[in-house]
């Protein structure tokens, strides 16, 4: 029998320590490095490794010019919305990981799903977490399509996985989660690190050779990341990550990784009782406002992976009761916002340090690009003059510290899809004013200076 040795590794970071401690130096989270046991030797963990039983054919060293490059045909996942998130469809062989909250509608969606799938594909549901009676009640509620063709498995060993897979020719499984699946080789429990990364592992080199697709639930932990270790991230093909909006009414899914396809990719689901219904059409979303016009509110546009999408930036300037006035943003950096109250106060002469400023993107959106920073910069200065943006008015462009515009990606794409919203003016940097478009009055601006006189027009 192998002697067996002891290990810590941190469950946020993956990070590796010789002896127990509270706080993990890699990451400086408290509390989350748990103990387990690995075999000592590597021959040990090869005897009884699931990924070499079915290893096949010793490799072999080949030149690059003599591999065949195979161009393997997508097929759907039965929802357009999720297809496009994943980059066309679905690529037989790869192994997409899919994580988010408690109850954001993980197991619900590709409930739905693994029905379209079972059309044309063999697929098996495994569950580590709910028995398949569970399952069964879950599919009817959904109305999921194809459920006499759907193989279904309680089962939390991969080894046991792999074989019900190869005995039934399986082409499509669902794992949910991997955190309740185990490897025989490790003595670990279920959810540890090394259960975590030697499942995740074992049924990757599986798809790899034999083919078959995974789609993996993944828990988080409570800052929101992948739980179990970093190297988990690395394994698969793709990762997704499941969110609700701020007032819980939509979900969105985000891409964070995909190997085949673009990874900035987002789409809106509707929770319902009957299950997750795709918004085809999230702009009309997060612009529907009251008729009523107010100050401290610009729409700008987003580009969110291959389309764009409209969004509403609100601001609120008030004069501050405490010696240190607050800078509060929601869905925006922080790190930005006071970098734009700087140029505003350089290059525009607008003074705001002795005010309270409030920054939120509406509907729960979160903006990494810097396309948005023209946007909030006029809706604080909206807010500040009390003067209202019209609602047919669209803003967009980054701000240099110098007081320059500068031009976003795709600005032609952004301007055509707020016409198509009913927008009819667009304050836009210069360079991505070269082409009209039918419908709306395109206001090109350089600098501060001319943003601020091209909210001057717009705003009488």
């Amino acid at each position: 029998m192998a002697k067996i040795k002891r290990a810590y590794v941190c469950s946020d970071c993956g990070a590796d320590f010789p002896r127990w401690q509270g706080q993990c130096s890699a990451c400086a989270a408290w509390n989350t490095i748990t103990e387990f046991t690995v075999p000592k030797t590597r021959a040990a963990v090869g005897a009884t490794s699931a990924a070499n039983s079915y290893a096949g054919a010793a490799t072999k060293v080949q030149k690059l010019s003599d591999v065949e490059s195979k161009d393997l045909p997508r097929y759907t996942s039965g929802i357009s919305e999720l297809d496009r998130v994943f980059g066309g469809g679905i690529v037989p062989g790869s192994v997409l990981l899919l994580c988010g909250d408690p109850g954001a509608g993980k197991s619900t969606l590709l409930l739905q799903s693994i029905g379209a799938v079972a059309s044309t594909k063999t697929v098996l549901y495994v569950s580590g977490e709910e028995s398949i009676h569970q399952i069964s009640q879950r599919a009817q509620r959904l109305g999921t399509q194809n459920v006499d063709k759907i193989h279904v498995v309680a089962e939390t060993s991969v080894e046991q996985v792999i074989q019900h897979i190869t005995e039934h020719n399986i082409e499509f499984v669902i794992i949910d989660s991997i955190q309740t699946m185990t490897v025989a080789h490790s003595d670990s429990a279920a959810g540890s690190p090394s259960q975590v990364k030697e499942s995740a592992a074992a049924l990757t080199r599986f798809a790899k050779t034999q083919g078959v697709t995974f789609m993996i639930v993944g828990h988080i932990n409570k800052d929101s990341n992948v739980a179990g270790p970093m190297q988990l991230i690395h394994i698969v093909d793709g990762l997704f990550a499941l969110s609700s909006t701020a007032d819980e009414k939509f979900r969105v899914l985000r891409t964070s990784k995909n190997r085949f396809g673009a990874d900035s990719e987002s789409c809106f689901f509707a929770m319902t009782e009957t299950g997750m219904k795709q918004v085809k059409n999230p702009s009309a979303l997060f612009l529907s406002r009251s008729d009523k016009n107010h100050a401290g509110s610009a729409c700008t546009t987003l580009w969110e992976g291959t389309r764009p999408l409209l969004v509403e930036i609100q601001a609120l300037c008030n004069n501050s009761v405490t010696e240190n006035p607050r800078r509060l943003t929601v869905g925006y950096d922080g790190n930005r916002l006071a970098m734009s109250i700087a140029v505003l106060a350089r290059h525009g002469g607008v003074m705001l340090s002795d005010m309270d400023i409030f920054v939120n993107c509406v509907g729960g959106i979160k903006i990494e690009e810097t396309s948005a920073d023209l946007a909030v910069l006029l809706s604080i200065f909206s807010s500040f003059k009390n003067a209202p943006i019209p609602q047919d008015v669209l803003v967009f462009g980054e701000i240099g510290l110098n007081g320059d515009i500068r031009p976003a990606a795709n600005g032609i794409e952004r301007i055509r899809e707020a016409a198509k919203q009913g927008f009819t003016r667009a304050i836009v940097p210069k360079a991505n004013a070269s082409r009209q478009i039918s419908g709306i009055e395109i206001m090109p601006v350089e600098d501060l200076q001319e943003a601020l006189s091209a909210f001057d027009r717009v705003a009488k």
